[in-house]
This record gives structure tokens, C-alpha cells and sequence, in this order.
């Protein structure tokens, strides 16, 4: 299947969710890291790798306006975590894009997104005959940044409201999982910003991100 096909065959889902409590509360997707928010970025990213994106957020949302995106909140109560974020978007996508097969989370606050994250995410799971795909970077693996068939639904509402799962890890441990791999040189593309430090830790690699597209533009 070409990338075009699996791209029509795509939804994104951005994990906005949180409620950044190392940030003192503050709204980890509206931060602005070298004057454009970090959500601002995680969209540009992803959305030339996909048919739709979506906002899986809770509360007001308005802040999201100039997205120009579906924000879904969560369908169970109580903040139940990314989980419950994912299960939105499968049964989002299930009843108002039935024409897609597979939605790619990402977490609202990982603002250096690979530019093939969902192409890659797809040829990991066909290469392992696999039914969900997840990215690793450093030999570390990122639950939240993965790739689930929208067929998933109704099992992942069991687990969370029937059995009570919450870890990510925990409900993909059931199925078979294809790893994508990658480099953390000269930077990890999935670093995400948690803390105070970590945001200025962003701004100091910005440079980095700079001098790479400009050497890609030469």
C-alpha cells in the first residue's frame, strides 16, 4: 500500500487531555516554544501525514478554535488518562469517519514529531504482521505514540470500564506489537516538556532543529 493510501486511511489524534501538574497547571499544548505553541507544531507536523486530525481534550474548548480541528473529549468520566483519549478517537472515528481504518496517537506536548512518524508506524506493523505499532527512540519505548485499529474499540471500552485498565502498556501487552525505531541524535523526536526545565531544554534545541531543515533546503 503506498503512503498515500495508508495516509487516507489515517486519523491523528492529539492527546491534549493532561492537566500538566509539573507545569503548575498551565496548558502544556498552548506553551510556545520559540514563538509558536507547541500544539501549533505537533499540527503542522502531522497533518500532511494523515486524512483527518483531531484534539482529545477535555474542558473549554474554545482555547483549540485556531486549529481548525475536531476536538473530542473524553467518553468515560474522571480523567482516566491517554487511554481514555485513544478510546475517544477510535470511537470518534468508528461513527464520523467510518471510511478510515487507523488513528496515530501523539501526546500534546512533544513538539519535534518525525515528518514520516505515521509512514513508518505502518510499514513496522505489516514487516511484524502485527495489530498495533508503537514508536521507540533510544531503546525506549513511547506507549502513547502509536498506531491502533479503529476495530479496537469496544475491546479497549472493556478494559477500561469493565477491568479498570489505565496503563497504556498494559492494554497493548495484549496484542501483538511492531516497534518503529528512532535515532535520539542530534536529538530525540519525541522529547517531551513535563517541566519548567524541560521547556527550556526545547528552546536550547531549536537550533539544532534550524541548522537540520536548512541543510535539508540547501
Amino acid at each position: 500500500m503506498t503512503e498515500f493510501a495508508l495516509r487516507k486511511k489515517t486519523l491523528v489524534v492529539v492527546l491534549a487531555g493532561g492537566r500538566a501538574t509539573r507545569l503548575g497547571g498551565a496548558d502544556k499544548p498552548l506553551l510556545r516554544l520559540d514563538g509558536k505553541t507547541i500544539l501549533g507544531r505537533i499540527v503542522a507536523a502531522m497533518q500532511p501525514q494523515c486524512e483527518t486530525l483531531i484534539i482529545n481534550a477535555n474542558d473549554d474548548a474554545t482555547r483549540f478554535a485556531e486549529y481548525d480541528a475536531p476536538v473530542v473529549a473524553d467518553t468515560l468520566p474522571g480523567h482516566a488518562g491517554p487511554l481514555a483519549g485513544i478510546l475517544a478517537a477510535l470511537e470518534w472515528t468508528a461513527s464520523h469517519r467510518p471510511q478510515i481504518e487507523w488513528i496515530a496517537s501523539v501526546p500534546g506536548d512533544t513538539p519535534f514529531l518525525p515528518s514520516d512518524l505515521v509512514e513508518r508506524l505502518h510499514r513496522a506493523r505489516v514487516e511484524d504482521s502485527a495489530s498495533v505499532a508503537c514508536a521507540t527512540s533510544g531503546g525506549r519505548i513511547h506507549p502513547t505514540i502509536g498506531l491502533w485499529p479503529v476495530s479496537l474499540a469496544a475491546s479497549l471500552r472493556h478494559a477500561l470500564d469493565v477491568e479498570k485498565v489505565r496503563a497504556v502498556r498494559a492494554w497493548i501487552s495484549r496484542h501483538r506489537v511492531a516497534y518503529a525505531e528512532w535515532p535520539v541524535e542530534p536529538f530525540d523526536p519525541f522529547f517531551n516538556i513535563n517541566t519548567p526545565e524541560d521547556l527550556a531544554g526545547a528552546e536550547a534545541m531549536m537550533e539544532t532543529v534550524y541548522d537540520i531543515s536548512s541543510a535539508r533546503h540547501d
